[in-house]
């Protein structure tokens, strides 16, 4: 998972190099870690109504899906919900799963 994050911290510099704007001004990054043991990063740019993650090594870009309350992302095989009860994930056939940041 270590690698992962080295991949997406490279990929931010590369991007604020390229733009010479300050991405992490503009995003909002996360990473999460969740009952059965999962960890992933997400991340939410400013103007984008998608979610950004890496989990299990791969990178997925989640659509944002209409819900009642809270955020529902999903895509790839993968959904993940954020309410004011807490956030949690599904990755393929595997169950549900709560997650906590930090």
């Amino acid at each position: 998972m270590k690698s992962g994050r080295i991949l997406v911290a490279a990929a931010l510099l590369a991007a604020a190099t390229m733009f010479g704007t300050s991405v992490s001004a503009q995003t909002t990054w996360q990473t999460y870690r969740c009952g059965d043991g999962t960890e992933f990063i997400v991340g939410f740019f400013q103007y984008d109504k998608r979610a950004h993650m890496q989990v299990d090594g791969k990178a997925v870009t989640l659509q944002k899906r209409l819900t009642l309350t809270g955020s529902r992302y999903s895509g790839g095989g993968v959904t993940l919900r954020v309410t004011k009860s807490g956030t949690t994930l599904k990755v393929g056939k595997r169950p549900v799963t709560a997650c906590q940041s930090g």
